[in-house]
């Protein structure tokens, strides 16, 4: 109990620094920005808060879908696993932390195939992210400022060549020591395979257009086509830098106040907007994750 109140308290604290001590982010000028922009209105709120949920839901569906592969968890089982593991993660880089946080809420005996069901829905999530941040920064590319396309797409190949290399590198490991690797070895479905990579590319169409909602609020005037193809090609960039997931909100505003400023947008709204997201896809979940984490019993035992 006291290491799951720790991790509830740490996180909380860094969620309340990150919105109140960001210098980038003045919390009087951006809470003045969403009254000002009506964000707050019952309609709009309520549509936003169903696409994080959309998003979530669609996430605890992934992990339902493959958890089912060697333990015949509930819906409301995987809900708990994935919004916890999400809270005691957040104060780990990329969420890695997600990795042990589930296998604890498992039997001894399956943790290591866990951690190996955990990392193919993620893969599942990457590829989402690669294939459609590659063709917005091709988008990019064609047509805004050469130089800084050219570099943006060669940063994004860059990081998929070395996604993919070490992937390769990994898999030809685990292949040399397939007996060390035998405990975390698992047999998943094409069928399975199939409706997890689905989810993840619907998940990562959700997400997108919660943030084109989020600027269709603040009237930004640019075209759909633009909007989708920067916010896939941030999605990218953010995706292949390592970081603290609660320092995520910096890192996406820091790459989408650089991208969205090739399309005249003012700062201020894109750190509102990146805020905002995190807020709705990360603190809102975590503080729920957190009374899991409080109140659930994962199987401790070594």
């Amino acid at each position: 109990m006291i290491i799951q109140l720790t991790i509830v308290f740490v996180c909380g604290y860094f969620i309340f620094n990150k919105l109140n001590n960001n210098e980038n982010l003045d919390f009087t000028v951006f809470y003045q920005n969403l009254i000002k922009n009506d964000v707050f209105s019952f309609k709009n709120l309520l549509f936003l808060i169903f696409l994080s949920f959309l998003n979530w839901f669609l996430e605890i569906k992934k992990w339902h879908l493959l958890v089912q592969s060697i333990s015949k968890s509930s819906f409301f089982d995987a809900t708990k696993q994935s919004l916890a593991s999400l809270t005691a993660s957040l104060i780990t880089p990329n969420r890695i932390g997600e990795y042990g946080a589930k296998a604890l809420f498992f039997d001894k005996t399956i943790r290591k195939k866990i951690v190996t069901l955990n990392f193919v829905g993620n893969i599942h999530q990457l590829f989402a992210t690669l294939f459609f941040g590659v063709l917005g920064c091709i988008y990019f590319f064609w047509n805004l400022d050469l130089q800084i396309a050219l570099n943006m797409i060669l940063y994004s190949f860059f990081g998929t060549i070395l996604s993919v290399f070490l992937g390769f590198v990994l898999w030809k490991y685990i292949l040399k020591n397939k007996n060390y690797f035998h405990p975390f070895a698992i047999k998943i479905s094409k069928k399975t395979h199939w409706k997890v990579s689905v989810l993840a590319f619907l998940r990562f169409v959700i997400f997108t257009h919660q943030f084109y909602f989020l600027l269709f609020i603040f009237k930004v005037d640019i075209s759909y086509l633009d909007a989708i193809t920067a916010i896939s090609a941030m999605y990218l960039c953010s995706s292949v830098i390592p970081m603290l997931s609660l320092f995520d909100v910096v890192l996406k505003s820091s790459i989408a106040v650089i991208i969205f400023s090739f399309l005249q947008v003012n700062s201020l709204t894109i750190l509102t907007i990146t805020t905002s997201m995190w807020v709705l896809n990360f603190v809102v979940p975590a503080i729920i994750g957190s009374y899991f984490v409080v109140t659930f019993k994962p199987k401790l035992a070594l």
